[in-house]
């Protein structure tokens, strides 16, 4: 049976559960080769919390997203560095950088943060294998 994406899923972090989903949306528009603004969205919240943190990948110059050049939840640049957004250890990754910036999963407010910010700094958490 195939995972809904809607169903969040937990994540538990220093004994604090955390629950997200992770989506793909583009605009309307088609152009030849693809959608126009492709983007990953990957939102996590605090279990309980009202509000949430939304991580946003969006396809661009350099910026590679599925639809175009990558298989779902792939993002990655051409230089070769990739994120899985299914893997649970990215995503704990991805939360532990915007915390460390700020941005938190667990208050009643909502934090869009540009993923790609975040990127450089998760790539180099997963290749060492750290937090």
């Amino acid at each position: 049976m195939t995972r809904s994406s809607r169903t969040p899923r937990p994540l538990t972090v220093d004994g604090e559960t955390f629950l997200w989903t992770l989506r793909h949306e583009h605009d309307d528009a088609r152009t030849g080769d693809g959608f126009e603004d492709c983007r990953e969205v990957l939102t996590i919240r605090r279990a309980g919390a009202l509000g949430r943190l939304e991580i946003v990948f969006t396809c661009g110059p350099g910026h590679l997203v599925p639809d175009r050049h990558a298989r779902s939840g792939a993002v990655g640049t051409p230089d070769g560095a990739w994120l899985d957004l299914h893997e649970p250890g990215t995503v704990d990754a991805l939360l532990a950088e915007a915390h460390d910036r700020g941005f938190g999963a667990d208050s009643a407010a909502v934090y869009e943060v540009d993923g790609w910010t975040l990127f450089p700094a998760v790539a180099a958490r997963r290749a060492e294998g750290t937090r």
